[in-house]
């Protein structure tokens, strides 16, 4: 298992947002000094602006140059910008890492599920599993797929993606909640509403009817939108998971046999390394 951080990427924050550095330090502590999983690190590669505009507009990228909030979710923080584009780097990595037969994980803020084509929100800057998907495909993957776990829905990846030929986009998410889409499958669009306060074996099965939808379609590679704010325990959600699902989770796309990199997007619980830890272990088999 391969796990790409740079806490460069903790170097920013704003004082009670919950997207804060401590979900980088904590996690990337905990896994240095488990012993139950062999991992390996690196860091982030370079991104081009080819790369970046598959996905986002010019208009887009020079918005987060400017010094104004985009929203009261997502502020225009001190080299916001450059901190967005190296979590983009983490992911390249992690594809990069995939491709040669390794999972990987990217272990980098700001999450980016939320971005759209043209706008910053939902603590999203740049839409990071979605400048890698779409780069998959420039390097001739011919079927690509996006899932996506995190309790609130994806719209930004869907917003990239929706009607990219050889591309489809799956996410099991709470609705209603933010950012209110997310209702209805439609194109390579598939959506997975679960309401709040849904019993485990609703949400569970939400997420195992998606898999098996996942599974129909055959991709050749999994970007993965890894949100651990499902579990029981997280402040930003009313979903039931535990910490066995994501273990679950892991193992279940462990068992599509085809390249897989993944990128944090939520969490926000104390029990957030923890989480992290165990999906890693059963993507590796553990």
């Amino acid at each position: 298992m391969l796990v790409v951080c740079d806490l460069r990427c903790t170097e920013y924050h704003r004082p009670g947002h919950p997207e804060r550095p401590e979900r980088i330090t904590r996690a990337e502590a905990h896994l240095r000094t488990q012993t139950c999983l062999k991992i390996e690190w690196t860091e982030p590669v370079q991104v081009s602006d080819e790369q970046l505009l598959r996905a986002h507009s010019e208009q887009h990228l020079a918005r987060l140059e400017e010094p104004s909030d985009f929203d009261y979710d997502t502020p225009a923080l001190p080299n916001i910008k450059a901190h967005a584009i190296r979590s983009v780097g983490g992911a390249l990595r992690a594809l990069d890492t995939a491709l040669a037969g390794k999972p990987a994980f990217s272990l980098m803020r700001p999450p980016g599920h939320h971005a759209t084509v043209e706008r910053a929100m939902g603590f999203c800057y740049l839409n990071s599993v979605a400048v890698a998907a779409l780069e998959a495909m420039a390097r001739g993957i011919k079927k690509v797929a996006v899932f996506d776990f995190d309790v609130h829905h994806g719209n930004g990846t869907e917003d990239i993606l929706v009607d990219v030929q050889n591309c489809a986009y799956f996410s099991v998410h709470q609705y209603p909640a933010y950012p209110g889409t997310g209702t209805s499958s439609y194109s390579n669009v598939h959506n997975y509403p679960v309401p709040p306060y849904a019993p485990h074996d609703i949400y569970r099965g939400a997420l195992a009817e998606a898999l098996d939808d996942l599974k129909h379609y055959g991709p050749a590679l999994i970007g993965v939108s890894a949100g651990f704010d499902p579990y029981r325990g997280d402040p930003l959600s009313a979903a039931p998971l535990e910490r066995e699902d994501f273990h679950w989770l892991g193992e279940s796309l462990r068992a599509f046999g085809v390249p897989i990199f993944t990128v944090l997007e939520g969490g926000y619980s104390e029990d957030l390394p923890d989480l992290i830890l165990a999906y890693l272990s059963g993507l590796a088999g553990q």
